[in-house]
Formats: C-alpha cells, sequence, structure tokens
C-alpha cells in the first residue's frame, strides 16, 4: 500500500463503467474510481478509457492503474492514543479533551490526524489518492470521548454515507447549569454561524443555517446543575454546546456559549472547571465493510468524574 504503484486487473461486469470497476475492485470507492479514470489510469481490451459512464464494455479485460499514495501534509507524531477498537478499515480513538483532531490555523501540528498518521504508518491505502486518515465526524478540542475514522477510502465513502444519512448512533453526556424543564425533550433547530460573531455557532431563524436535533434526558440532578445525556440525530458542529445554551442551560466550563455575568463555581474552592463538560460516551454505527453492528461505551473522564463528586456534595 504504501511506496508503490498498485495495478488492478479483471474482466468488467454490465452497467456503468464506474460502477463495474467498483464491483470488481472493492477498495476503491466509485469516487476515486471516477477520479483516475479521469486521469486516463484506466485501459479496458489494452486501450485508455475515460468515460466513467459507458456502459459499452460488459465482458472486456480492464487494467487500472492506482499510484501509490502521496504523503499527507501532516507530518506523523508519536502522540499516545487510546485506541477502543481498531481493524484493516477503520479506528475509534477515545480523545482526551485537549486534543485538536484536525491541522488548521494555530494549530498546525499535535493534532489527532499526526497522532494517527504515526500511529497507522503503512496501513492507510489512501483516502482519494493522499495516505491520510479518513476524518468524516470531529469533536471539538476541549470536548472528550468517542470518535471513528477511516483507514481505507472504501471505508470513508461508507462512513460518510452513514453520517449523511443520520444512520450514526451517538450519545453525550453533558453537564448544564440549572434545571432543564421539562427534564426530557427534543430541541429541534436551525444552526449555522452566527451573524455576530463568527467564531460562534447560533440558532438561525427557519430557513438558514442547517437543521438540527438533539434529545435530552436529565440524568441527575444537582443543588445548580444537572448531568444529562443528549442523543444526536444530527451532527451540526457545537451543536449539543449551542442547543443548551438555547434552552437556557449553557454547559459547565463553556466559555463561547455561557452568557451568564457570572461564572459557575464549585466546590469548598470555588473553582472554575477548564473546559466545557462534554464528553462522547457511546458511538454505535454498521461497520461499512463488514456489515457487522458496532457499539462502543467510553467512561467518564477524570476531570468531569471529580466535577460530578464536588457536585453531590
Amino acid at each position: 500500500m504504501e511506496g508503490r504503484e498498485i495495478i488492478h486487473s479483471g474482466i468488467l461486469g454490465p452497467g456503468r463503467l464506474d460502477r463495474a470497476l467498483a464491483e470488481a475492485i472493492p477498495a476503491l470507492s466509485r469516487a476515486r474510481i471516477q477520479a483516475l479514470v479521469d486521469d486516463q489510469a484506466l485501459t479496458v481490451s489494452g486501450k485508455t478509457v475515460n468515460d466513467a459512464s459507458s456502459k459499452k464494455f460488459e465482458g472486456q479485460s480492464f487494467e487500472l492503474r492506482v499510484p501509490a499514495p502521496r504523503p499527507d501534509k501532516a507530518a506523523p507524531q508519536d502522540i499516545e492514543l487510546d485506541i477502543i477498537f481498531e481493524d484493516e478499515h477503520l479506528i475509534v480513538v477515545n480523545k482526551p479533551a485537549g486534543l485538536v483532531v484536525h491541522p488548521a490555523a494555530g494549530h498546525a501540528d499535535g493534532t489527532l490526524v499526526n497522532a494517527l498518521l504515526h500511529h497507522c504508518k503503512g496501513k492507510l491505502s489512501g483516502i482519494g489518492g493522499v495516505q491520510r486518515p479518513g476524518i468524516v465526524h470531529r469533536i471539538d478540542r476541549d470536548t472528550s470521548g468517542l470518535l471513528v475514522v477511516a483507514k481505507t477510502d472504501k471505508a470513508h465513502e461508507g462512513l460518510a454515507k452513514l453520517f449523511a444519512a443520520h444512520d450514526i448512533e451517538r450519545r453525550y453526556l453533558a453537564v448544564v447549569i440549572g434545571h432543564p424543564s421539562p427534564p426530557a425533550g427534543t430541541i429541534s433547530t436551525q444552526i449555522g454561524r452566527s451573524t455576530t460573531n463568527r467564531k460562534k455557532m447560533a440558532v438561525l431563524p427557519e430557513g438558514k443555517g442547517k437543521h438540527a436535533v438533539t434529545h435530552y434526558r436529565t440524568i441527575e440532578q444537582f443543588k445548580d446543575a444537572t448531568l444529562v445525556e443528549c442523543k444526536l440525530e444530527t451532527g451540526r458542529t457545537h451543536q449539543v454546546r449551542v442547543h443548551m445554551a438555547h434552552i437556557g442551560h449553557p454547559l459547565i466550563g463553556d466559555s463561547t456559549y455561557n452568557n451568564r455575568r457570572k461564572a459557575f463555581k464549585f466546590g469548598p474552592n470555588q473553582s472554575h472547571f477548564s473546559r466545557q463538560a462534554l464528553h462522547a460516551v457511546s458511538l454505535g454505527f454498521i461497520h461499512p465493510i463488514t456489515g457487522e453492528k458496532l457499539g462502543f461505551e467510553s467512561s467518564l473522564p477524570d476531570d468531569i468524574q471529580l466535577l460530578l463528586t464536588s457536585l453531590k456534595v
């Protein structure tokens, strides 16, 4: 997979060329095959073909040359990972708070992608021709919990379809200020970029932004706070944080969406919680390659456990 060209060959089945090739080469997505055909990497019966929609090649022999995946611009870095599950197609990690998922402005390295490039060296078949892990969803830097990442082009395509169809089970635990009333319910709004602060997301009027649905329920109440479970029907940026703030119960430690003048303090020393109290506690989906139903759970990290202990006192 690493550092060498791969040549696939065989006999084409019926139907569109790109679909026939995808059936003959399960490791490649149709999008990747279409790009290769456009790059004149395909020959049929010895002749170069660049029309992926053609239906006239059934029964003919083909040869598809897949170049070695290019190295990702991000550098591999030896960063410790808490790996919950891994096979040749995908990997599920338990991300700690403070770890950025993908390199971006202000975070050029030291990210989950850098760590995965090191861990998966020699095991990445190339996402879109680049040797990189396939990020299909993200959780915020200061949110902890479960995240699934593709290792192959085909798994990346399959996971992306699951997320687009909302066929991923995601459950978060959050500690919010106050007591939601009713104690359980569904929040359904439009979420998009704030018109007053481009670094924030916001609930927008109907017809703007993207539809977002969160189902919440109270797990445990404390004097001034509540532990709530949030199940995501959609997966918008900052969805849980925006929705809980929208109903008047922002997350403890969330300086971005807590508009209250006084910061929440807890414990005998009246401490401030150093991040939003949010953890991706469970993740479930159908494996995009094997079809197996997978489900994973992650215990609350120490800092949220300590917060809950303090709130009980």
